[in-house]
């Protein structure tokens, strides 16, 4: 008996140590630890309450989106003379992390010779994250990820447009906006 479960602790061990060692995939959320602190990038963690919303003014489906958004990160790679052939890599090594299986596209665009891709992780009716990769060879690159709890795409869109109607603090906003100066 003793022999037995020694054998079936060892096994289950073993089986453990192999399924952890096999999932050394590279995921967007290592790259965004990985390169915060690094030269020639900007990171910036802002919580969905430091908008200041007044929620008395958002219609319920607002509402409901504001709720479900808990925060934004947003990593940016700024392009000098110094580091364009780190650039390139770079950003090939974004598009690789995106083009996972689990990453579900949205829309491509391009707009006055910059690169936009929306994608998303969920399904088709609720994201719990959505990203976005904007790229410029002027500027450099930056990965925007918008963090919640089963949000919907078109309560998403009602809770930018409210944004957009609001008096948010930009002084909160200035690393990001400064960031694509």
């Amino acid at each position: 008996m003793k022999r037995t479960f020694k054998m079936s602790l060892i096994v289950t061990l073993i089986s453990l140590v192999l399924v952890s060692c096999g999932n050394d995939k590279p995921s967007l959320q290592r790259y965004f630890v990985d390169h915060q602190e690094s030269a020639n990038f900007s990171s910036v963690d802002l919580p969905v309450s430091m908008l200041n919303l007044d929620d008395t003014k958002l219609s319920k489906e607002q509402k409901e989106a504001y709720k479900s958004v808990r925060r934004l990160n947003f990593l940016g790679f700024k392009l000098n003379e110094a580091n364009k052939d780190n650039y390139q890599s770079e950003l090939n090594t974004v598009k690789t992390i995106l083009k996972a299986e689990k990453y579900q596209e949205l829309i491509e665009f391009q707009d006055s010779g910059n690169k936009f891709s929306v994608k998303y992780l969920g399904d088709d009716d609720k994201a719990d994250e959505v990203i976005v990769l904007g790229s410029s060879s002027n500027y450099g690159f930056g990965v925007f990820r918008l963090l919640g709890d089963d949000m919907k795409p078109e309560k998403i869109y009602l809770l930018v447009d409210a944004i957009r109607h609001s008096d948010v603090d930009t002084n909160k906003l200035k690393e990001i906006t400064n960031f694509f100066k």
